[in-house]
């Protein structure tokens, strides 16, 4: 191997309520080529500003103030604005957390796929094409032939993650930045992604960054690991010996994060709060995503639902709230059937039922700061202005455990964890009686995200709210769950209460969901992938 990337003494800096703060203090690592570096932290740690800086960039409001960054012999901070348009995207390649914002809705995939091999000249539109379709095949993505036509809106949040990783493939890049791939991902497309990542890095010979908040997942890919904090490097070290045997407390707190159910009080009432009756819905092409899903909701309880990425869970949600009228079937509240559109809802019916969406980065306005955001409904549902509402946002502020100071400002300024956590005050601002959680924590390192289902139990437990849990993490389901519903191609397989459901013998499909949750070993995917291909 030979020296790729080196980074010496980086210090980076964020400006924040009015003043330069730092973000990344003396951090200093290398890469060879065909390695691969862990960067796992806390939300805001200064992971993906990092990542980004090994691409001799940063994000608005930030600036480099210190330190060398050294890519393949080119000093990346004295480089030519020229020079460095010809290393991103052929050489040095990254790879976003939301796919949703990366792409452009306007285009088509295979469009955008092309774009970065044929703009730096590596290979013809149609060379460029061929090559996509492999590469698509490889992500086990649907109709490898045919995907590249569709339009970003036309896929799944799964699917459209796996299209950008094969974007950033498409130049056989010696440096990739996986900024949190499979976060979008469900447990069995994961498992995919991971061997595709795996292997491309093997027959590229290329260095990869893969930054991740999930030790379990970084275990399976990265050489080398490094646990960062506070924007400084807590500890460093080849992945099996760190992960057995830690020499910080924090790292040990880090691989310590087991998900359990929380101290659960009875509901003062126990009465049906929601009802799915017999509903199908389709989009625009008239392909059925839902067929027949009936399902219930009561007081103060949490149903999880769960299945591979496009089985329909974000559809359910959608319909639900109202986002996707149903062709079929039914939606009752409180014992009121609801209009199949939200415009014909009462607006104390949307109030008491409330969604918090997968993908913060889209679900936020970029130009109101956090106090106008959040503050939003509590106008909009109570009529709220000045002192209280000001002292409302701040008590919602320090109970997603942000702060006051946060009010202030721009969702460009926040991480994304600390988006998510804006998405969930806003939503517990109008006092719902039941919430659609869609995969809120997908974006939370371990440790915020389980402090955010101790936050979810305990207002549900003073409050009596209900939540619809949608989530592809199944320690999730086991900790924040009363009963579980299972999905699959838009139908449900099976449902029941938790511990019927986790409890063997399994449903072939719930089987093969459970199955596909990574553990905290690094030879854990090898084994699986030998497993399911000796299995046919």
């Amino acid at each position: 191997m030979s020296r790729l990337l080196t980074i010496s003494h980086l210090q980076i800096e964020g400006h924040q309520e009015g003043a330069w703060q730092p973000i990344v203090s003396d951090v200093s690592l290398t890469l060879e080529r065909g390695e691969v570096l862990g960067l796992i932290g806390e939300s805001g740690a200064g992971k993906s500003t990092i990542g980004i800086a090994a691409m001799g960039y940063t994000r608005p409001g930030c600036r480099i103030v210190g330190g060398d960054i050294t890519f393949d012999g080119v000093d990346l901070r004295a480089a030519s604005a020229e020079t460095l348009r010809q290393l991103r995207g052929a050489r040095i390649a990254y790879v976003a957390q939301s796919a949703a914002a990366a792409f452009n809705p306007a285009h088509r995939l295979m469009q955008q796929y092309c774009e970065t091999p044929v703009t730096h000249g590596v290979m013809g539109a149609g060379d460029s094409a061929a090559n996509g379709r492999e590469i698509f095949a490889k992500l086990e993505l649907p109709d490898p032939d045919s995907f590249g036509a569709r339009y970003p809106h036309q896929v799944s949040g799964g699917q459209l993650q796996r299209a950008m990783v094969a974007m950033a493939m498409s130049c056989q890049p010696d440096l990739i930045v996986f900024d949190e791939p499979t976060t979008a991902l469900d447990v069995t497309t994961q498992i995919e992604v991971l061997a595709a990542i795996k292997e491309a890095i093997r027959l590229y010979n290329s260095a990869a960054i893969y930054i991740s908040h999930d030790l379990a997942v970084v275990a399976q890919i990265a050489d080398r690991v490094m646990v960062l904090r506070h924007g400084r490097e807590v500890e460093s070290g080849a992945t099996g010996p760190l992960i057995d045997n830690p020499r910080e407390d924090y790292t040990a707190a880090l691989l310590s994060v087991r998900k359990g159910q929380g101290e659960k009080i009875a509901p003062a009432e126990d009465r049906e709060l929601l009802r799915v009756d017999g509903v199908s819905a389709a989009y625009g092409n008239g392909v059925t995503v839902l067929d027949d899903v009936s399902l219930s909701v009561r007081t103060g309880k949490t149903v999880a639902v769960v299945g591979e990425s496009g089985s329909g869970k974000s559809t359910l949600a959608r319909v639900i709230t109202g986002l996707l009228p149903p062709f079929k079937g039914q939606i009752a509240f409180q014992g009121e059937t609801l209009a199949p559109s939200y415009k014909q809802r009462a607006k104390d019916q949307l109030r008491h039922l409330q969604m918090i969406y997968q993908m913060p980065d889209v679900a936020v306005n970029p130009r109101q700061k956090v106090r106008d955001i959040i503050g939003r409904p509590l106008t909009f549902y109570y009529g709220l202005r000045g002192d209280a509402k000001r002292a409302r946002v701040d008590a919602l502020l320090d109970m997603i455990e942000l702060g006051p100071a946060y009010g202030d400002r721009l969702p460009a300024e926040l991480s994304g964890g600390e988006k998510q956590r804006v998405c969930i005050a806003r939503a517990l601002a109008a006092e719902p009686e039941l919430i659609i959680c869609d995969e809120v924590t997908s974006a939370l390192d371990q440790l915020v995200a389980e402090g955010i289902l101790k936050l979810l139990q305990e207002l549900q437990n003073d409050l009596g709210v209900s939540y619809l849990f949608i989530t592809h993490d199944l320690a999730t389901v086991k900790a924040i769950s009363d009963e579980i519903v299972v999905m699959y191609q838009g139908e449900i397989v099976e449902q029941g209460p938790r511990d019927a459901i986790l409890t063997p013998p399994h449903h072939d499909y719930t089987e093969l969901l459970l199955s596909s949750v990574p553990e905290m070993r690094t030879d854990w995917l090898d084994g699986v992938l030998a497993q399911r291909r000796a299995a046919g």
